[in-house]
């Protein structure tokens, strides 16, 4: 059965004249493959949670981006052993299916993962919060950074809402979707 273990959890702050922010890095192990969604922009964080899980850049066979905002993307490079993946329906050789999830980014994916406990959706930045802020789910909250298109970032929120179990947002801690 597929694993899926969040190796960083995200966060953004926002200071004068941009923000500091990270998205959460999170480790796949499906089918004997190991793929990491999202790798982020700290490395030495990122390289240290791979070890605690007995792992190396070198052990990543994938690495899928939710989309390529710079805290999502910045590492990817770092996995020389490993194939980039932005869009298709599936990582191959697993049951990992990949969801167009379009309004944050117009390209913007997002990561569904079946597993024991149910299925997991890594929602990128679908779902995201400020450092501190409460997390209440709610489709139509506008948010504090960028959107490409509000009506498509609402209708994505409702798809993710609809099948997942538990969702990884880009910037937060994992929630149990209440059905």
């Amino acid at each position: 059965m597929n694993e899926v273990k969040v190796l960083l959890e995200g966060h953004a702050r926002k200071i004068k004249g941009g923000w500091i922010a990270n998205s959460a890095a999170v480790l796949v192990r499906s089918n004997g493959k190991n793929i990491i969604v999202d790798p982020g922009c700290e490395r030495k964080r990122l390289l240290d949670a791979l070890k605690k899980e007995k792992l190396s850049a070198e052990d990543i066979d994938y690495v899928v981006l939710t989309h390529r905002h710079e805290d999502h993307a910045l590492l990817a490079g770092i996995f020389r052993n490993a194939k980039v993946i932005t869009k298709g329906s599936s990582v191959p050789g697993t049951d990992v299916r990949l969801l167009p999830t379009p309004g944050h980014t117009a390209d913007h994916i997002s990561i569904a993962v079946p597993t024991s406990k149910g299925l997991c959706v890594i929602a990128g930045d679908v779902f995201w919060w400020m450092d501190g802020e409460k997390q209440a789910i709610d489709v139509n909250r506008k948010d504090p950074a960028h959107v490409f298109d509000m009506e498509k970032l609402v209708e994505s929120r409702k798809k993710i809402l609809e099948i997942a179990d538990y969702v990884i947002p880009g910037h937060g801690k994992m929630f149990r979707v209440e059905k």
